[in-house]
């Protein structure tokens, strides 16, 4: 069953933001909200996949607008 939290969280230092939120599915964590990162690369225009900030993160680019980040939960 998927819990749904809103994102208060400091983990990604994202508190504030006011689009973002947080699921969680067992032992999993989807964390979505806006790009928040200035980009020095070009950027695939659908969807653009990269290691996270921290070890264990997944991040995916989706549309250049929104930022998924998979990881395990704590």
């Amino acid at each position: 069953m998927a819990q749904f939290q809103p994102a208060l969280d400091t983990r990604f230092s994202l508190h504030l933001a006011p689009t973002s939120f947080l699921l969680r599915l067992g032992r999993r964590e989807i964390f979505v909200c806006r790009d928040f990162r200035q980009r020095c690369y070009a950027v695939n225009p659908l969807l653009d996949c990269s290691a996270g900030v921290q070890p264990g993160h997944l991040e995916m680019l989706f549309c250049k607008k929104w930022l998924i980040i998979l990881s395990k939960a704590r």
